[in-house]
């Protein structure tokens, strides 16, 4: 299917000149991997009058570690995460959440960040974000901004970006060196397929347990009453039948081609009880390998 609207096309080669070009079209869209962006330009859901093709702005394909965070490039893609060492050492659950993104094809062009501002609620990477406190970084006319991811998600689609800013990356705080998560994601088929439902749960030494949900709100949900009850400690399996029966406090899942809003519900109770325990045995060093299926 072709894009039928003319626009304009900038390579620009610095970040000064890329937020500059922004600034001089109404409508303007920023190109990085462009898996969200193509096809919803050829399906008309999208128009803008200029696209700015950053992949060519130095230094916006790293992944690096200072003190105990973990930085990450507007152009490092899903497939840049799973080669990464640092990653697979530091953050595994991120390993396990990359996975779960579409195909080969697409994890090869598409970028964590250009996921997170996207902003659509089946997303697999708000979650751990979410969970994990990042910090969302962007560059505009007027500065740098960093951006509790609290703070980031404003809605279905919608992110507290400015206009004329560009975001370079995202900044997650490094757990523990002794940690462990878990990441599941239901779809309806093994493949390429957007979540139904999706459950983050990183556990820490103490009965500390950071969880979120993802595709059954507008945005992430960040469990913090679960959390609360967990963090009781003893004993495990009824704190967890306390929290489940909560979920459906916590999350507001919708029904639509994919699932029923029942569905979701009972699914999300489902997830959230295997990932406590599969992230709780990974803390203790005896759980299954991540990126192993347990759905």
């Amino acid at each position: 299917m072709p894009i039928l609207h003319d626009f304009d096309y900038h390579r620009p080669s610095t970040l000064k000149d890329a937020i500059n070009l922004l600034g001089k079209y109404r409508n303007a869209a920023v190109l990085a991997g462009g898996t969200d962006l193509v096809p919803e330009m050829k399906e008309n859901v999208s128009a803008p009058d200029a696209v700015i093709d950053i992949k060519q702005i130095p230094r916006l394909n790293k992944i690096e570690q200072t003190e105990r965070k973990l930085h990450i490039g507007a152009l490092v893609t899903f497939s840049d995460i799973l080669d990464s060492k640092l990653i697979s050492k530091k953050l595994p659950v991120l390993i396990e959440i990359c996975r779960n993104v579409a195909s080969p094809g697409i994890r090869n062009r598409a970028t964590l960040v250009g996921n997170i501002c996207s902003a659509v609620p089946c997303m697999d990477s708000g979650p751990i974000l979410t969970a994990l406190d990042a910090i969302v970084v962007t560059s505009g006319p007027v500065g740098k901004r960093k951006i509790p991811i609290s703070e980031w998600f404003r809605g279905n689609r919608k992110t507290s970006i400015k206009k004329s800013e560009i975001v370079t990356g995202v900044i997650i705080p490094l757990p523990p060196s002794r940690h462990g998560g878990c990441y599941i994601k239901l779809g309806r088929y093994n493949g390429e397929d957007l979540a139904q439902a999706s459950v983050l749960v990183a556990a820490f030494p103490n009965s500390s347990f950071r969880i979120s949900f993802g595709s059954v709100g507008p945005a992430p949900i960040r469990a913090g009453r679960i959390e609360k009850i967990l963090a009781r400690g003893e004993p495990l399996d009824t704190l967890i039948a306390e929290a489940r029966a909560i979920i459906p406090e916590i999350i507001s899942p919708i029904t639509d081609i994919r699932a029923s809003k029942e569905y979701r519900l009972h699914m999300a109770g489902v997830m959230f009880e295997r990932a406590v325990r599969t992230a709780r045995s990974r803390l203790l060093g005896n759980g299954p390998e991540y990126g192993q299926c347990l759905i």
